[in-house]
């Protein structure tokens, strides 16, 4: 086994806030961070499909690590997605975060080209002969090539940096026959699930642990479910599950993704500006009346609208009115 031990838990794929002009709003960024950390989450998930990674360039994507690896300093450990367009560029990335310090990497399947299983089985072989951090496969079928049970099996027999998958397929099926091809042969290995609406009936089978979008709008109500299901609380825990599902269809399918999910953490509380795809107006309409079934929603998780009162902090509060003052002093106003 892994000295660090198996990834498990809730993983948050973080979305990542934009200034007024698109950049990266590190400071709005860092705040999103200790909410999450504070609210329960077992890790943060960086660069993941949530996250956007295919809109940040390759320097920028670096830097999402470097900023979450900072801000979490340890409290949490980080699932780093290092996704890259090729091989060479993707080990490069692996390297990277290694040296940041990040718990393991995930990476997704190839994607815009469609390959055969054997070539899947190949590039992470690859992967898997010269990473120096361990790495979490991540099959999105919707979006990459998939991952066959096959392949996984094979991968977690040949290659020890290779220990885990995140499967977003949301086959409960698909989950049920890879724990049973793997687990035998490693049981250190973890599985994780990247589809909400499912959380509890894949907890029950043997997941370890799940990477969820909807961790990033409401983590204390993931965070409860996964408990109750590692507790036996079942009845407690299937409750949520209806509300996770809910709140998971709105956002997911009301809006193309990750749009809603933008929506959904600016009611929380934090500015996570525009977006880098442009949307239309009847998109953006749509999105403003999608506000009122999210707020509904949330209230009957218990969840407040605003998790974090006026978006600055009282050190941050201090700065801006020292910044006013003396601008004020250097006017003569007073």
């Amino acid at each position: 086994m892994t000295k660090q031990g198996k990834l498990k838990g809730i993983f948050t794929p973080n979305m990542v806030p934009l200034d007024s002009k698109g950049q990266i709003n590190e400071v709005e960024f860092r705040r999103y961070i200790d909410w999450l950390i504070a609210d329960g989450v077992h890790g943060l998930y960086p660069n993941g499909s949530t996250g956007e990674f295919t809109r940040f360039s390759r320097d920028e994507r670096r830097r999402i690590i470097e900023i979450v690896t900072d801000q979490a300093g340890g409290r949490v450990p980080v699932l780093a997605g290092a996704a890259e367009a090729n091989v060479k560029e993707t080990i490069a990335a692996c390297e990277y975060y290694h040296e940041l310090g990040v718990r393991a990497v995930a990476i997704v399947s190839p994607f815009y080209y469609k390959l055969s299983p054997d070539n899947v089985y190949a590039y992470f072989k690859e992967i898997g002969r010269n990473t120096p951090v361990d790495v979490t496969l991540y099959n999105i079928p919707m979006f990459a090539s998939p991952i066959d049970v096959p392949t996984v099996q094979r991968l977690s027999e040949e290659c020890e940096k290779i220990i885990a998958i995140k499967d977003s397929s949301g086959d409960i099926a698909h989950m049920i026959r890879m724990i049973d091809a793997v687990r035998p042969n490693r049981p250190e290995f973890s599985f994780m699930t990247g589809w909400d609406p499912c959380l509890v009936s894949m907890f029950a089978i043997g997941c370890d642990g799940g990477t969820n979008a909807v961790s990033g709008v409401a983590p204390r109500v993931t965070r409860k479910l996964y408990d109750l299901v590692m507790e036996g609380r079942i009845e407690e825990a299937r409750h949520i599950q209806f509300l996770v599902c809910r709140l998971f269809d709105v956002l997911l399918y009301s809006a193309d993704f990750p749009e809603a999910f933008r929506m959904a953490v600016n009611l929380r509380g934090f500015d996570m500006g525009k977006g880098r795809q442009p949307i239309s107006d009847e998109h953006t309409s749509k999105l403003i009346g999608l506000k009122a079934e999210t707020r509904r929603i949330l209230q009957d998780m218990g969840e407040t609208e605003t998790a974090v009162g006026s978006g600055f902090d009282r050190d941050q509060v201090g700065e801006i009115v020292q910044g006013v003052v003396a601008a004020l002093q250097k006017q003569g106003v007073i």
